[in-house]
């Protein structure tokens, strides 16, 4: 017999991190090129020269397809302690702000304060990763792997170059966690109740879906800029075009026109919508199989 949901424990830590980590590697490895697509669409300044289907099909051709996986390594090795990450500080940060205001349930406003909690959380464990992608993704790259950009980019500016973009990075995963979490609550409450186990995946796979398409629409313009600042290489003595986020933003804006802010959105909303509902299907049904495995007070 299961515990009624307001007297079930709380699964342990382990157990949340283990659930994002699983959901994580599944997501990536089955969108994973469209990341490299919206990647070369952010690094193009000026017009776009192609769309999404016409970047596909230029990096096949002139690159060959596994050009689609190249710098894989790096966000595959990321994703584990990233994705885990979101998910465990997102319940960390729940419980403290639940803490702090007193209240016994969740609210939309609590919900969107620990997704953006979450997300800034989330942003100090993967800028080196981000970056190492970057660098192999841009079409110019002339690095033989991954150690190769880490120990280039160390050789030239010290340790603290594999946290180039780190502001950038720390507001897009701020907006995206924040828009994420916070249609997740919304999209769950409108939802009739689910009565069974496949009925409750379902909800989640549609809550999720929706967040990831929200938080992509907020936060790509982070992402461009984020994109530019890790893409360029730096000259000594000469300060960087794309430094500061906002100032960034400003730049593209007045430069490129506000179409640019959101270059790479259709692969990046492809792959983040789809990719938030995976995320969160995933992570649910393994909870679930902790639960059950775990037994009451659990379940």
């Amino acid at each position: 017999m299961s515990t009624p949901p307001a007297e079930r424990k709380p699964l342990p830590f382990v157990a949340n991190f283990a659930a994002g980590a699983i959901a994580g590697i599944s997501e990536i490895l089955t969108f994973y090129p469209l990341g490299v697509v919206k990647t070369r669409m952010q690094l193009e300044t000026g017009k776009s020269k192609h769309g999404v289907f016409g970047s596909f099909k230029t990096i096949v051709r002139e690159e060959g397809f596994g050009r689609l996986y190249r710098g894989l390594l790096p966000p595959l090795l990321m994703e584990a302690p990233k994705r885990a990450t979101k998910f465990a500080a997102n319940d960390f940060w729940g419980k403290r702000f639940l803490a702090l205001t007193g209240e016994k349930k969740m609210t939309q406003n609590i919900a969107i304060a620990t997704g953006c909690a979450a997300g800034a959380t989330e942003s100090f464990v993967v800028v080196p990763f981000e970056l190492v992608k970057i660098k192999l993704q841009d079409k110019t790259s002339t690095f033989k792997g991954p150690m190769d950009v880490v120990r280039q980019v160390v050789k030239k500016e010290g340790l603290l170059g594999l946290y180039a973009g780190m502001e950038a990075t720390m507001w897009r995963h701020f907006w995206w966690n924040g828009g994420y979490f916070g249609c997740i609550f919304q999209v769950r409450s409108l939802l009739p109740k689910a009565e069974t186990n496949k009925a409750r995946l379902m909800n989640d796979l549609i809550a999720g879906t929706v967040g990831g398409l929200v938080g992509t629409a907020i936060n790509t313009p982070f992402d461009v800029v984020k994109s530019r600042i890790q893409g360029a290489s730096k000259v000594p003595g000469v300060v960087p075009k794309y430094n500061w986020t906002y100032p960034a933003l400003v730049t593209i804006f007045r430069e490129e026109g506000p179409a640019a802010l959101y270059k790479g959105f259709v692969p990046k909303v492809l792959r983040l919508a789809p990719g938030g509902g995976v995320l969160l299907l995933v992570v649910e049904f393994t909870l679930n199989v902790f639960r059950q495995a775990l037994g009451p007070p659990y379940i």
